[in-house]
Formats: structure tokens, C-alpha cells, sequence
């Protein structure tokens, strides 16, 4: 397992809306799911799993975990989840079969948001892998092989940005370029993002009936925030199209879009895979704690 950081090199091109945008294959906030709590480095003892509880139960299930994640505990390997042996065939984007839903099955497992478990190796899959892939700290790249199936059986929790922080919470690692999202102090949700490219830009928009000019620095600021407004669906800005926008700092929000790539690329924004975009609103709420940490290194 790979211990030390190492850039990302890789710039990898947009995933079409047609295929990043196939069924989340997460269950909606009033179905139960497995709730898993990960590895702690405490006394080297770790919690045992949790049984399946509905997602409005998750916060009142996890209180070892939140007592915890508030003294400081750092999660380490994730431990809890069921035994996974991996299938071992090297896997690329356009793959199908079983061990493709094989893969589909343990992200889900893990908290990752593959899309449906159907063995199609498709965006929203390779978005998840992604995800998957820099947490462990893997460069990350559309082909699953002996590294990432070895990561799959004994798979490293996210690092925790905020320990003392809230248990339902939302972390956006700029340096990984990962949101995770906390419920009961248990990482419910992790999804590869794209954030500001940091890039001053100058762009001209047609705004209120009026064309205008309008500059920035590009940046997603690091900071404690909370999630205010949002809007269903498809939400114009001066900027470009935001799907289902769940705003946190001004005009800065959590907000699924047709390109994610494997770089800064936002206007400030945090991008998200359309799945995960489609799906978020319904774990997230108003008022949710939203803590931005790191820099992403080119």
C-alpha cells in the first residue's frame, strides 16, 4: 500500500452526461442500509459493524464512533465490512461481466457511488474507482488491477479533515479532491470532485438582460462553512449550469456537472459526478456543517 503522495499527472477529459448520469444505485434516505463504522487508531481495538438501520436512525446508531471521531481519533484501515476476495482480472472502462459488478458491489459496500450494480464498467463507476483509487492513495486511472483489488480487500478509511467535528458533516479534501460526506460520524458518502482551477479568469455573460463582464480568481476557499440554499434540477449562473446546487459559502455550492475531470477545474464551485449530484440532496440537509481543507498540487 502506498504510504507517500504522488501528484496527479493524469488529466483525463470529461465523463459524457449520458453515462455519468446512469442510476445512483444508493438507496434513498428512508430505505435501510448496511451502516459501517471504520477502523480507529485508539488501543488498536476496532468496532465491530453495525447492523442495516434506516438512514434517519444513522446518527443515534454510531455513538462509539462519534465519541471517538470528537476526541480526535484518526480513522486508519476500515475495518467492520464484510470479507472481500477479489476477482482479480484487470478491469478497464467499457468492461462488462461479473467482475464488474463484483467492483460495483464493494465500492457501494465501501460508502463509493458506483451507479448500479448491472457488471457495465461505465462513468459513473469510473468516477467512484476514482474516488476510491486517491483515497487509498493510488494515482488514479480507468484501469482496476492487482493494486486497487488488494486496496478493495483491505481498503483504507478516508483521513479525517475536521476530528472534533460534527457527526453529519461534510469534508472537501482540495488536496485529494474528495468530498466525504459524514452521517453519525460514519463516512456515508465518497465521491471524487473537481474544485477551482485557480486560474484567474475574465469571461463575459449575458445577465439580467445585459451583457456583462465578470472576473475571479477561481478559487474554492478553504474555511468552516454550512449549506444554505439550493435548487432542484438544473440552476443557471452567470457561470454555467449548476444540477441540483446545494449552496455553502455565497454563491459557491456542491453541484453535479457534465465534466468532472481528474483536476481543478471549477470557477470555485465543488463538481460532482451527476449520479452522486442526483442523489446528495436527499442525505444532505440545510444547515450541515461544510469544512474545506487543503491545496491541490499540480
Amino acid at each position: 500500500m502506498m504510504r507517500g503522495r504522488r501528484r496527479l499527472l493524469v488529466a483525463v477529459g470529461a465523463v459524457t452526461f449520458a453515462t455519468a448520469f446512469a442510476a445512483t444505485g444508493v438507496a434513498g434516505t428512508a430505505q435501510a442500509r448496511t451502516v459501517v463504522p471504520v477502523g480507529v487508531v485508539t488501543t488498536g481495538t476496532a468496532l465491530p459493524a453495525l447492523p442495516a438501520l434506516p438512514a434517519s436512525a444513522e446518527s443515534s446508531a454510531l455513538p462509539a464512533l462519534t465519541a471517538l471521531t470528537a476526541r480526535g481519533a484518526v480513522p486508519a484501515r476500515a475495518t467492520g465490512y464484510p470479507a472481500f476476495t477479489a476477482p482479480g482480472k484487470t478491469l478497464k472502462l467499457g468492461a462488462k461481466g461479473s467482475a464488474v459488478k463484483a467492483l460495483q458491489a464493494r465500492l457501494k459496500e465501501l460508502g463509493y457511488v458506483p451507479g448500479s450494480v448491472d457488471g457495465r464498467y461505465g462513468g459513473a463507476t469510473l468516477t467512484a474507482v476514482w474516488a476510491f483509487q486517491k483515497v487509498q492513495g493510488i494515482t488514479p486511472t480507468s484501469t482496476v488491477a492487482a493494486r486497487t483489488w488488494r486496496a478493495l480487500e483491505n481498503p483504507r478509511a478516508p483521513k479525517v479533515l475536521v476530528p472534533r467535528g460534527k457527526a453529519t458533516r461534510v469534508e472537501v479534501n482540495l488536496t485529494k479532491q474528495v468530498m466525504v460526506l459524514y452521517r453519525g460520524g460514519a463516512p456515508v458518502l465518497i465521491s471524487h470532485i473537481s474544485s477551482g482551477s485557480g486560474i484567474p479568469y475574465t469571461e463575459y455573460a449575458t445577465w439580467n438582460g445585459k451583457r456583462q463582464r465578470f472576473s475571479g480568481s477561481a478559487r474554492t476557499p478553504t474555511g468552516d462553512y454550512k449549506t444554505t440554499w439550493r435548487v432542484k434540477g438544473w440552476h443557471r449562473s452567470y457561470l454555467g449550469q449548476l444540477y441540483n446546487p446545494i449552496f455553502f459559502n455565497g454563491g459557491i455550492a456542491l453541484h453535479g456537472a457534465l465534466s468532472v475531470p481528474l483536476y481543478p477545474a471549477s470557477h470555485g464551485c465543488v463538481r460532482l459526478p451527476m449520479n452522486v449530484a442526483e442523489m446528495l440532496p436527499g442525505m444532505l440537509g440545510k444547515g450541515v456543517p461544510v469544512h474545506v481543507r487543503g491545496a491541490f498540487r499540480r
